[in-house]
């Protein structure tokens, strides 16, 4: 009973911190820690402590499949260099260095436990500092590297955990085995990622019933997650790569349907889970305090002036190493320029001297599609440069969160400094979030950056529509054959299905038009008039409902073709 009433409580305090989060233009976790952390002290409010392995085996692989499968494989490709170099090579410098910096001030810790709780500290989370650069317009290329950031640090972090903490208990035999163990890891996770998301997304599409299909795909990031971790593999890992994978073949293998309730299922999954893991990080500090008194070997004062310093060191070695990062993603993309260069030379030899073999057609055929890529790659290289600015923001977008308290409360009891240590953790996240979370959107504004320009967006939208128009307007050729009959089909039928998809693309075109005023634009007006008609519908349809004129199974079935033509219209009408 309890319980479910504390369930209602959270869902009421999250969904109402975040729509007043949205007006305050200020990313809703943040304000969920502060909440969290007022509630906790409130009288008649229980010590909450969460177990670690509920978080970090029951709520982040769903929290992660749901990110993974919402980033375009393309860009995640694209932007790959900046990504390993910010979630692998930036989270194993900065669990050593920090952790060396913790083991200076703490005598009783051993370096292998030092650099233990450095991994726990060292992985940031980008849910708040995406949602406030999607707020304030940050460049797509920046918000996709820090979304893969967030994806693949925690992997890495865990990891390294793991071995530093076999070499705290003295389980590792030599230095290499961690590396070795490492690396068996992401192995591991590679191989059953891949295989649960093909498997999974193989079974979905055979799938008609989306009831089937939404429960099938709510246990994917476990069946990934599980058998990773008992094979000593990586399961954050895994569950990313699943996620990644059926993100990229959704469009492909399944259906309209499946992809539309798939896309709004786990973006609630993910809303609830996320806001309610930064409310638990508030609530909990009540009893990280308590626990830190009861040791009494360290003070409570001195706990969180560690993790004042310990935070210091992590914006230092961040900023410290984004340096070189920006300057190799300025000379890869003038490699990136000589490397397309070439193949274009290549391209033209082809061109120019016709092919004679099999396999010159099919080595021109690889040459032009390799071509094509890494050309579209350029111009967004070209377009979407980060550039100091970009530096900044990423910088001191290192904002702490989920795994970093999870993960300290998973140190075993036999640590030195535990309940100290989960206190220093705990002050790293709740810092970074308010501070480096709270002064992100004036830094935004401050440098000026700009986000994708609506207006392009709108134009190459009607390209779009108009080159897909051309490809779906070729199939009207043989009717007969695209209707799957062998009786001539109606003229009057075939140009009406022609006419429909130009007036989508007519519409889109409409859209860039943003100097016309709304009156004047047909389209516009074709939208709201047949909106006022289907409300007007919907009205008569709720009255025939109350008279019981008709059987209830077709009263829902005129609802939901409303339902489908009114989401279709106000999507359009954006």
């Amino acid at each position: 009973m309890e319980l479910g009433v504390y369930a209602v409580i959270a869902v009421a305090v999250i969904v109402g911190v975040a729509a007043f989060a949205r007006k305050l233009g200020v990313a809703a976790p943040i304000i969920l820690v502060i909440v969290g952390v007022l509630l906790s002290f409130l009288p008649g409010v229980p010590e909450i402590k969460v177990p670690p392995e509920v978080i970090l085996d029951g709520l982040l692989p769903p929290i992660l499949y749901a990110a993974a499968i919402s980033v375009p494989l393309t860009d995640f490709r694209r932007n790959l260099a900046p990504i390993a170099g910010l979630s692998v090579v930036l989270v194993i410098i900065t669990a050593f260095a920090s952790g060396f910096v913790l083991f200076t001030m703490l005598p009783e810790l051993s370096l292998a436990a030092a650099v233990a709780l450095g991994a726990i500290i060292s992985p940031p989370d980008a849910v708040a500092a995406t949602s406030i650069g999607r707020k304030l317009g940050l460049p797509p290329r920046l918000l996709t590297v820090l979304e893969g950031e967030g994806l693949v640090n925690d992997a890495t972090a865990l990891v390294l955990l793991r071995t530093a903490l076999a070499a705290a208990l003295g389980t590792l035999a030599t230095p290499w085995a961690g590396v070795l163990d490492f690396l068996s890891a992401v192995l591991i996770a590679l191989v059953v990622g891949l295989v649960v998301g093909f498997v999974s997304v193989w079974v979905r599409s055979k799938l008609s019933d989306p009831v089937l299909d939404t429960a099938l795909s709510v246990v994917v990031p476990f069946a990934a997650f599980a058998p990773t971790e008992a094979l000593h593999g990586s399961g954050v890992l895994a569950v990313v790569i699943a996620g990644l994978y059926t993100g990229h073949a959704a469009p492909r293998q399944f259906s309209a349907q499946a992809r539309i309730s798939d896309q709004i299922n786990w973006r609630t999954i993910q809303f609830l889970l996320e806001n309610g893991v930064f409310l638990l990080i508030g609530l909990e500090l009540r009893t990280l305090i308590g626990d830190v008194q009861q040791s009494e070997v360290i003070s409570v004062g001195s706990a969180i002036g560690i993790g004042l310093v310990a935070m210091l060191s992590l914006v230092i070695i961040r900023f410290v190493l984004i340096v070189p990062l920006i300057l190799g993603l300025r000379r890869r993309a003038e490699r990136a320029e000589r490397s397309v260069l070439r193949e274009w030379l290549m391209i033209s030899y082809f061109r120019d001297h016709p092919v004679r073999y099999r396999w010159q057609a099919l080595r021109k055929q690889r040459a032009e599609q390799r071509y094509l890529r890494h050309r579209s790659d350029l111009e967004e290289f070209r377009q979407e440069a980060i550039d100091w600015k970009g530096g900044v923001v990423l910088g001191w977008a290192g904002m702490r969160g989920v795994v970093t308290l999870a993960a300290a409360q998973s140190l075993p009891t036999s640590i030195p400094y535990r309940p100290q240590l989960i206190l220093i953790a705990f002050t790293v996240a709740f810092v970074s979030l308010v501070v480096q979370g709270g002064t992100l959107p004036w830094l935004i504004r401050t440098l000026g950056l700009q986000g994708a320009d609506a207006g392009e967006d709108r134009r190459l939208l009607a390209q779009l529509l108009d080159d897909l128009s051309e490809a779906g307007l070729a199939v009207l050729d043989d009717p007969e054959s695209a209707a799957g009959t062998s009786a001539p089909v109606d003229p009057e039928v075939v140009e009406r299905v022609r006419q429909s998809s130009y007036l989508r693309a007519e519409s889109a075109w409409e859209r860039t038009l943003t100097h016309a005023p709304p009156d004047q634009r047909p389209h516009h007006i074709y939208r709201t008039l047949r909106l006022a008609v289907v409300d007007a519908e919907r009205t008569r349809l709720l009255l025939e409902r109350a008279r019981g004129s008709y059987p209830s199974r077709v009263l829902a079935e005129a609802q939901s073709l409303l339902d489908l033509e009114e989401t279709r219209l106000r999507t359009r009408s954006r």
